[in-house]
């Protein structure tokens, strides 16, 4: 299959671009697109033939559920029930934006493998100009996880997506990088208080400040099926072992110099003023403590380490605080959970 990478220039008429992109969409097709978080791998989500090329594509096991994209907050009515007052002043607040919402589902709307062994559905409106412009041309919603090769770091240019999916997708809308660089806070509206599924671009506080106190869990009480992605498998990881380290610079030159005796080439992710000179990489993310900046060059800094030779990967943790509750949620998933301890 050939893959063909079409740039969206802002300064020109695309219909014809978007005309492309729907067209494939509508007869059963993939498309990749960009949303502010990540970049996205799209079929039509009432189209379970559709929605199957999204896992073989990706590889992705059939057992972790889709996230459904809308183009209009009003259009949350067709596809789910539930929506109570607190998730209306959510969506008021913060769609479009990087907050996806659960809803028990409609039976019989969404393709049965967007939301397998589960009858919940996750809906989020992205705030990207592209994704917008994509949903309202088709007018209908798009099951859409991350446009990579499962468990890999997720892309956050087109080429990061190129690279994982040529030949395996028919088109990639590119859009340029994409803001957030971590996907979407994840809440279940279904419980009470709703819980936080995955944390994202949404904080917790942000939500807090608009309906009070949520959940903040790795699951919803009594489930079995996961609600949402990246709640089951290893995600994010890029080749080489990856291991959580504090954020003390005397412990992590120690850490460099024991792996350097053993024989192993280092590579560190960390912020920007950190004084390690003997990693044999170094990928800085920004300035100490802003999450912000970490979260949106996190992917890019795995995928630069895949480049490198390293035997091993220190990624130097940070606080909990906003979006640093999502880069530690991602951190230890592409770490499979492992620390740093000499």
């Amino acid at each position: 299959m050939e893959t063909i990478l079409i740039p969206v220039d802002k300064t020109l008429d695309n219909k014809k671009k978007y005309k492309q992109a729907v067209d494939i969409l509508t007869s059963g097709g993939v498309v990749a697109f960009p949303t502010e978080t990540v970049y996205g791998l799209g079929a039509l989500a009432t189209d379970e033939q559709a929605v199957q090329k999204i896992f073989e594509a990706k590889g992705r096991p059939s057992d972790n559920p889709l996230i459904v994209h809308i183009g209009n907050k009003e259009d949350v009515s067709n596809y789910a029930t539930g929506i109570t007052e607190d998730a209306e002043k959510l969506m008021t607040a913060y769609w479009p934006g990087p907050l996806t919402l659960v809803f028990d589902k409609i039976p019989g709307v969404i393709a049965s493998n967007v939301t397998p062994g589960v009858e919940t559905v996750g809906i989020r409106m992205p705030d990207h100009p592209v994704a917008l412009e994509l949903l309202r041309a088709l007018a209908g919603p798009l099951a859409a996880p991350s446009a990579n090769r499962s468990g890999k770091p997720s892309p956050t240019e087109a080429a990061h997506v190129y690279e994982d999916l040529k030949g395996l997708i028919p088109f990639i809308l590119d859009g340029g990088q994409t803001g957030i660089g971590v996907e979407s806070t994840v809440l279940d509206m279904t419980t009470s208080p709703p819980t936080i599924l995955r944390p994202g671009g949404t904080t917790q506080e942000m939500i807090e400040a608009i309906i009070g106190p949520v959940r903040a869990g790795s699951k919803s009480p009594g489930e079995q099926a996961p609600r949402s992605p990246g709640m089951k498998y290893m995600h994010y990881a890029p080749e080489a072992p990856l291991f959580v380290i504090s954020p003390d610079t005397t412990t992590i030159r120690e850490a460099v110099e024991t792996l350097h005796r053993e024989g192993k080439r280092v590579a560190i992710i960390g912020p920007d003023d950190l004084d390690v000179l003997a990693a044999d990489w170094y990928f800085a993310v920004g300035p100490r403590n802003n999450n912000d900046a970490m979260a949106s060059h996190l992917y890019r800094a795995l995928r630069q380490c895949d480049l490198t030779e390293a035997d091993i990967i220190l990624a130097v943790e940070t606080d909990l605080t906003g979006v640093g509750a999502a880069v530690m949620n991602r951190l230890i998933k592409a770490a499979d959970g492992k620390r740093y301890i000499d």
